[in-house]
């Protein structure tokens, strides 16, 4: 498992909890507009290489935050790329503290795998875009069809969980948006997140924010499709 940062506490990535988050390198997707590319790209992990966290190193930090963290968000890049991710979830379990995977859904296997070992107590999944798009915006091998599968796999299991959808002028219509909607009925609760500009994977991108007045008629939709959607601007 590549572990390239630790936030050593939040109050805002796991709801109601308070935890520690922890980026694992590397992804299975290249979304232009990434905030992460450091993440991300191999030759930017390269980079970073000397400064990865070793495993027993973040365990003796856990070990050292029990009665104080209620639980761990694991996030990236992307966990689920990472074979021995039901291992790691484990040992962050076996200590006592609560999972929160953040994950872009395309691999259900290991969705499945995290579900069926009871290895995660909240999921939080990106949807990218609507299905003729995604490859486009996410590039190639990335899948709509894979991340509703995870959906689903979440939703009947019962766990918590959020969905998440980072729209961009330029990039997202309410066409777009109208499609997720559709695919995603029975989601507890879905969040609009607007761009921001910054740095991110392809400096080519040119999406930029909505006006408030516009996600609101995004979130408009989801509602209408019965599914609870709040605004993130």
């Amino acid at each position: 498992m590549i572990l390239s940062w630790v936030d050593k506490f939040t109050l805002l990535d796991f709801p109601g909890k308070t935890a520690a988050t922890v980026f694992t390198g590397g992804c299975n997707m290249r979304c232009r507009f990434c905030h992460n590319p450091e993440f991300v790209l191999p030759e930017r992990l390269s980079e970073m290489k000397n400064d990865f966290i070793p495993e027993f190193a973040f365990f003796k930090f856990l070990d050292s935050r029990k009665g104080f963290l209620d639980g761990i968000v694991v996030c990236g890049g992307e966990p689920t790329v990472h074979n021995d991710l039901p291992e790691f979830l484990r040992e962050i379990k076996n200590r006592g503290f609560l999972v929160k995977l953040d994950t872009n859904g395309n691999r259900p296997d290991i969705v499945r795998r995290v579900i069926a070992e009871g290895l995660a107590d909240y999921f939080a999944v990106d949807v990218k875009h609507s299905p003729a798009k995604y490859e486009t915006l996410c590039g190639t091998g990335a899948s709509f069809e894979k991340t509703v599968e995870s959906a689903r796999l979440i939703i009947e299991s019962g766990i918590d969980h959020e969905f998440r959808t980072t729209v961009a002028r330029g990039e997202h219509t309410s066409e777009d948006i109208e499609e997720i909607a559709r695919a995603l009925s029975g989601v507890r609760r879905h969040f609009l997140q607007n761009y921001r500009p910054g740095n991110v994977l392809d400096e080519t991108f040119r999406g930029s924010p909505f006006e408030s007045r516009e996600l609101e008629a995004f979130a408009k939709t989801f509602l209408e499709a019965g599914i609870p959607c709040f605004m993130r601007n």
